[in-house]
């Protein structure tokens, strides 16, 4: 089953992060990479940039495009990851492993299947 593990974080997380150093945060993604590439559970990740972002709604059939990835929330989306795993208990357990979950929340979802498939 695929899961995406979604990265959320804000200015807080982005200083606590740099803190115990962003080196060290990047070496936990690039054991964790090479781990799930090993295993072949690794479908694709990116970190997320917030520059030129824009939020779009319609509303009476007029899109409104504001600019900031912020829909109301604290946190933003930072990054991805995108498994093919046995389960939400080893995507959760993936998710765990990663630095930003001691600071902001990593949303575990399951992809819905293709119905062309």
């Amino acid at each position: 089953m695929k899961y995406m593990l979604l990265i959320y974080g804000n200015e807080q997380t982005w200083k606590s992060m740099d803190e115990i150093g962003m080196d060290h945060v990047m070496d936990v993604h690039q054991s964790l990479f090479e781990e799930l590439t090993k295993t072949g559970e690794y479908l694709g990740s990116a970190g997320l940039t917030i520059a030129d972002a824009k939020v779009v709604r319609v509303q009476n059939d007029v899109p409104a495009v504001t600019d900031g990835p912020f829909s109301e929330a604290k946190e933003v989306l930072a990054g991805y990851y995108l498994v093919d795993c046995e389960s939400s208990e080893r995507a959760a357990e993936l998710a765990g492993r990663l630095v930003e979950a001691q600071y902001s929340p990593i949303e575990v979802r399951a992809v819905m299947d293709d119905p062309k498939d």
